[in-house]
C-alpha cells in the first residue's frame, strides 16, 4: 500500500509540475517530433474518402445545415 501512495504523490507532483509549467508558458506539451501540428492534419477526418459512419454523419450534417462536421 505504502509503495501505491509513493507512485501517486509522485505523478501527483509531475501533473501539477506540468499545469505550472503551462500556466505560466502558455505552451502545449508536445512529443519529440512535434506532434500532428507538423505532419500537416488540418482537421479531424482528412481522408480522401472517409469511411461508412463518416459520410453517414457528414450527409446528416448537410441535411441539418450544420457547417461544423469535418
Amino acid at each position: 500500500m505504502a509503495l501505491f501512495l509513493y507512485t501517486l504523490i509522485i505523478f501527483g507532483l509531475f501533473f501539477l509540475l506540468g499545469a505550472v509549467g503551462y500556466i505560466f508558458q502558455k505552451k502545449v506539451i508536445n512529443g519529440s517530433c512535434g506532434g500532428l501540428a507538423n505532419v500537416g492534419v488540418e482537421k479531424v477526418c482528412s481522408c480522401e474518402k472517409p469511411c461508412f459512419k463518416r459520410r453517414i454523419r457528414n450527409k446528416i450534417a448537410e441535411l441539418k445545415g450544420d457547417k461544423k462536421q469535418d
